[in-house]
């Protein structure tokens, strides 16, 4: 079962950089949305999975 991992960036250049790194890692471009109003990252994923995205995240500064 996916769950939404969101995280929080403050520009959008922020957001694309961490979004192509989320595809480098093979996680699949359908499964990543940017809310630019809310300015907010989601990844739809399974849960045990979600380590991955917390570690760009965090190298990205984007806070979950």
């Amino acid at each position: 079962m996916s769950k939404a991992v969101n995280g929080t960036f403050k520009s959008i250049e922020q957001a694309r950089n961490t979004r192509e790194d989320l595809i480098g890692s093979d996680i699949p471009q359908d499964l990543i949305y940017i809310d630019e109003e809310a300015q907010v990252i989601r990844v739809k994923m399974p849960p045990e999975e979600a380590r991955e995205v917390h570690e760009i995240f965090d190298r990205h500064g984007i806070t979950y």
